[in-house]
């Protein structure tokens, strides 16, 4: 390797330094799902990351979704797929799906990270009920069926195993009062936990490059928001349709302390290493203010 490279690499770990020494022995939060899991290129791109930082003394979580997934199965098995504003309608049968297609999807994750030297750990969010919900309500007139409202994260158990040095791998299913099974959302669940966890950063990997001006520029991305200017960016539509659940989800979780939020393109080749480690970032950072 000519010696510029060499230079080059070594000024890349250089620039990290400042920021492993400051996220060393801190939480953060990562929500995972989309093409980021279903190409098998980019998920281990994801993985390497979430494994690195583990190695230089981060505490990662991983929140992981499944969708397409869920929905492929249902669509094979001859029923339709329904969504309610984002929110999907999950029947009896729907969450039998959910609950088989999130485990499997869970299991290979854990594999995977295994296989790359790190340590992890499969979880159910209604596992020692992890994750406490109640039955969402009618969205415009519709019973969605078993989708849950989150009401209480016991962390007890992911606290545990982070200061272990092991990876929770958690799928986002919550259990009621009632004993039923739930759905919830993923990027929902991954911002309850950094709240539950006071966790440093909540970072969701998503299709886009983050938060853009122009949804046909990728070069428009907004780098850094606070709360204060995104009900403004929602009036003006540059922030539209699936991204208002995910910034939602970022602002509960500033809310209740995690001190910055990130969305960041999942296809990025280590994208999570690009936004967390260097200076500039790839993706919108959104802070309290």
């Amino acid at each position: 390797m000519p010696m510029k490279e060499m230079i080059k690499k070594a000024d890349v770990l250089i620039e990290a330094l400042p920021y492993i020494q400051s996220f060393y022995d801190k939480t953060i939060v990562i929500k995972y799902g989309g093409a980021a899991m279903t190409d098998i290129d980019i998920r281990r791109n994801v993985l390497e990351d979430i494994v690195f930082m583990s190695y230089v003394g981060m505490r990662p979580i991983l929140v992981h979704g499944g969708g397409p997934y869920i929905s492929k199965r249902i669509e094979e098995l001859g029923k339709e797929v329904k969504f309610v504003r984002g929110f999907r309608v999950t029947d009896e049968e729907t969450m039998e799906v959910v609950e088989e297609e999130l485990s499997k999807v869970n299991r290979e994750i854990v594999r995977e990270i295994i296989s790359l030297g790190g340590s992890a750990i499969s979880l159910s969010g209604k596992e020692d009920h992890l994750i406490e919900v109640r039955k969402h309500a009618e969205i415009d007139g519709t019973d969605i069926g078993f989708v849950g409202e989150i009401t209480k994260i016991n962390g007890d158990v992911i606290q545990k195993m982070i200061t272990s040095d092991i990876i929770p791998v958690i799928s986002p299913i919550g259990i009621g009062k009632d004993s039923f099974t739930y759905n919830i959302n993923a990027d929902q669940s991954a911002a309850e936990i950094a709240r539950g966890l006071n966790a440093l950063k909540l970072v969701l990997l998503t299709n886009v490059r983050g938060i853009m001006k122009d949804q046909k520029d990728p070069e428009s991305v907004l780098s850094h928001l606070s709360i204060a200017e995104v009900d403004g960016l929602i009036d003006s539509g540059v922030i539209s349709g699936g991204m208002i659940p995910k910034v939602k989800a970022c602002i509960r979780a500033l809310d209740r302390g995690v001190k910055k939020t990130h969305i960041i393109d999942g296809r990025i080749p280590h994208g999570i290493l690009l936004e967390i480690f260097t200076d500039k970032g790839i993706g919108t950072e959104i802070v309290k203010r």
